[in-house]
């Protein structure tokens, strides 16, 4: 008994050493060169736009790998660019800001928090909480890390977020109204 105790005790101020001398880098997002974009799909077509980083963080062990961060989007910055001033530019954006989809007079800021990264050498999988009108969800994506920049393309299942406007998952009878349900955010930091 007196064995197992001192066996704990010593794996416990090992493993407290060791933590001391791990320090971890906190690096700040240079929000004006980081880029993020989006690509909305539906039964005709596709849009895509842009939505600004407001601020951000990464997180670098000893060995310069990815540990941790967060990022926080200006919704209310959510622009489109594949169209042009006078060919519904305008009416798209103003709608993709209403509460039919991100709301953003009630939920201004969309985040991404990392909880857990696998990997090293500049490959990483990514495990972290993504908030979009105040709903919370898991999110798991690949991170490539490179230089200065930390790029990343993943899914996102808008109506886990509440965003159900023209989802055939959620309405019959849209035909070629319908919005698929997954959109593709592209996601370039630059720290």
């Amino acid at each position: 008994m007196k064995n197992n105790i001192l066996k704990t005790g010593f794996v416990m101020i090992l493993a407290m050493t060791i933590a001391s001398f791990t320090t971890v880098a906190e690096k700040s997002v240079n929000v004006k060169d980081s880029n993020i974009s989006w690509k909305g799909y539906k039964v005709t077509g596709s849009h895509e736009g842009t939505i600004t980083l407001s601020k951000g963080t990464l997180m670098f062990d000893d060995n310069n790998n990815l540990t941790g961060g967060n990022f926080t989007m200006d919704m209310s910055s959510i622009t489109v660019t594949d169209l042009k001033a006078g060919e519904g530019k305008e009416k798209l954006e103003g709608h993709l800001k209403s509460d039919d989809f991100f709301g953003v007079n009630n939920h201004k800021q969309a985040t991404f928090s990392i909880n857990k990264v696998d990997g090293k050498n500049g490959t990483y999988r990514v495990y972290g909480d993504l908030t979009i009108k105040g709903i919370t969800k898991p999110a798991t994506f690949q991170m490539i890390v490179k230089d200065n920049m930390a790029s990343a393309s993943f899914k996102i299942d808008r109506t886990k977020y509440d965003i159900r406007y023209g989802s055939a998952s959620f309405f019959d009878d849209l035909k070629d109204k319908a919005i698929y349900d997954e959109f593709d955010l592209n996601v370039n930091l630059k720290f």
